[in-house]
């Protein structure tokens, strides 16, 4: 293998660990998916993971010509769709013995294919949490609220999110806004409106982040697994806060 050969093969598993890390998948998952690759194309993949960047070193043992890169992790949206589909092309890439264009091009495939309709987002989970209402134990108002609410906050999410406001601040907004309007239900009077008030923001919970944390930290990778615990807890925080402004709004009515 030439030195440009080995360049290029190190570029695409950057880019490609770069895309599973940003999407929220767990880190021995990625680790596995790029050597698998690594193994394809014939060279070995060293990879070190952290919050923010990456360090791999691809090389062949044989020539012992080797490329190292440090590359950052960008701050994609959770995808299951990507965990998935990323990790069926390494699978592939092994199984087919894909050439390294094959691997690219089937690559950005599966990175350009179009999202999922934001508007079915927002629909599902305003679904999910009124879902929730009713598992624990509100009425039928309060679950419209719950929907409603969500509706809202969500949208608020979806907006100060594209226009690239801080996702700490985000969380506190989008808590606050789901929060105010599910306290509606306590000036209607509906029985079950504390019900609805506190399932109005599970949508901001970050289990993906959470689980990962957990994930990594059993797997040995501690380092990155700790950050996304500090991560995930900061955004719990910032859902509290949110909340906590709302309750203090609206605290005679609670009593």
């Amino acid at each position: 293998m030439t030195q440009e050969y080995i360049i290029e093969i190190a570029n695409f598993i950057a880019r490609y660990l770069s895309y599973m890390l940003g999407a929220g998948v767990h880190t021995s998952r990625v680790v596995r998916n790029s050597k698998r690759i690594g193994t394809a194309l014939g060279v070995d993949v060293s990879i070190h993971t952290s919050q923010k960047t990456a360090t791999l070193t691809v090389s062949d043992k044989d020539t012992r010509i080797f490329s190292t890169k440090v590359v950052d992790i960008p701050a994609f949206p959770i995808s299951f769709e990507w965990n998935a589909d990323l990790s069926a092309l390494s699978w592939a890439a092994h199984d087919e013995k894909m050439s390294l264009e094959a691997i690219e091009h089937k690559f950005d495939e599966l990175v350009s294919k179009p999202k999922m309709n934001p508007v079915f987002v927002l629909f599902m989970a305003s679904l999910a949490n009124a879902s929730f209402c009713r598992l624990f134990g509100g009425d039928i108002w309060a679950m419209l609220i719950t929907f409603t609410a969500t509706m809202v906050g969500f949208f608020t999410r979806q907006h100060l999110t594209r226009r690239k406001v801080n996702h700490y601040i985000v969380f506190i907004v989008s808590a606050f806004v789901a929060s105010i309007c599910a306290s509606t239900a306590l000036a209607l009077g509906i029985e079950t409106a504390e019900i609805a008030l506190a399932t109005s923001v599970l949508y901001l919970v970050p289990g993906v982040p959470l689980i990962n944390g957990l994930i990594d930290i059993t797997d040995g990778h501690i380092q990155i697994g700790i950050s996304r615990f500090v991560n995930a807890f900061m955004l719990i925080i910032c859902i509290a806060i949110g909340m906590s402004i709302t309750l203090m709004l609206v605290k005679d009515s609670l009593l």
